[in-house]
């Protein structure tokens, strides 16, 4: 078993991403979770051809490997047509403003930004190794059930980008699912303001709280968890909890706040921009608070 250090979400920051390097330990396998690209607001150190270009030369060496994140997914999208001649994944001023560090490097659809793309491509949606499970932002075993049975390796295709980008097939929900998580409907009538300000009518779930009842315990990424309803969850068929007794799952995406910690046993979100951390995995079965590592 060759030990694995799982390095989060880096957002084009070429010092967190040397700083999570240095934080290594010798012989340890690095892992990538996804999310290279498109710089936070605020954010201090920006390139993302510095961050790709060093990624991608571990990938490429076989030093580390890496899932898709949620980003790369739609940088994709951005930079390719439809037939009917639209980008697959709209070029309005809020998509404009989240990949606007991306766009300073490489630009629109030029010969740049589609090569990166096309390696993006080669990323697969999760992966294992050993007894460790790998994936941006949800493991779900009926998810990856529906895009390994078209897609056994877990890399996409440009054939099936039109119907990721709309999410109108099982396929393409399942796609999405995996690099952003399940998210569900408030009730009528109710929302919060994100971390931007703007008004959210849906709401990410933390998929490994086992015991959560409520909105309130479930709910992801809300900065004012008062604006919740504290009625219980609905039942709801796509909505399931990752078993207690399956085995570890690393992922990202989610920007938790606080200190690092680690909720459940078998499942860690590593994802903490204020906190940023690695974890260091050695083979257990059971994620332990002493191998997060911060950076």
């Amino acid at each position: 078993m060759q030990p694995i250090d799982a390095i989060p979400d880096i957002h084009a920051d070429p010092d967190r991403l040397e700083r999570s390097l240095d934080a290594v330990e010798p012989g340890a396998r690095i892992a990538f979770l996804g999310d290279f690209i498109d710089a936070l607001p605020g954010q201090a150190a920006v390139s993302d051809r510095a961050v790709l270009e060093r990624v991608r030369d571990l990938v490429e060496t076989k030093r580390a490997v890496a899932v898709m994140g949620n980003h790369e997914l739609n940088a994709i999208l951005f930079h390719r047509l439809g037939i009917d001649g639209a980008a697959l994944r709209r070029h309005s001023p809020r998509n404009h403003a989240q990949h606007r560090s991306f766009v300073a490097d490489f630009g629109i659809m030029t010969p740049q930004a589609l090569g990166w793309t096309e390696w993006f491509l080669t990323l697969p949606l999760w992966r294992e190794e050993g007894g460790l499970r790998l994936v941006h932002a949800c493991w779900s075993a009926p998810a990856i059930e529906t895009v390994a049975a078209r897609r056994p390796d877990g890399r996409l295709r440009a054939a099936d980008l039109p119907e990721i980008a709309s999410r109108s097939t099982r396929f393409g929900q399942a796609v999405q699912l995996l690099v952003t998580g399940p998210e569900q409907r408030l009730p009528e009538g109710m929302g919060f303001h994100d971390s931007h300000g703007a008004m959210r009518r849906r709401v990410r779930l933390a998929w490994w709280r086992h015991g959560a009842k409520s909105w309130r315990d479930a709910a992801l990424s809300v900065p004012d968890p008062e604006e919740l309803p504290r009625t219980a969850l609905p039942a709801h068929p796509e909505l399931s909890f990752y078993p207690a007794d399956a085995p570890p799952v690393l992922c990202g995406h989610y920007k938790m706040r606080g200190a690092p910690c680690i909720e459940a046993r078998n499942v860690a979100c590593l994802d903490y921009p204020d906190a940023p951390c690695i974890y260091r995995w050695r083979g257990e079965t059971r994620l332990m608070d002493e191998h997060l590592q911060a950076v």
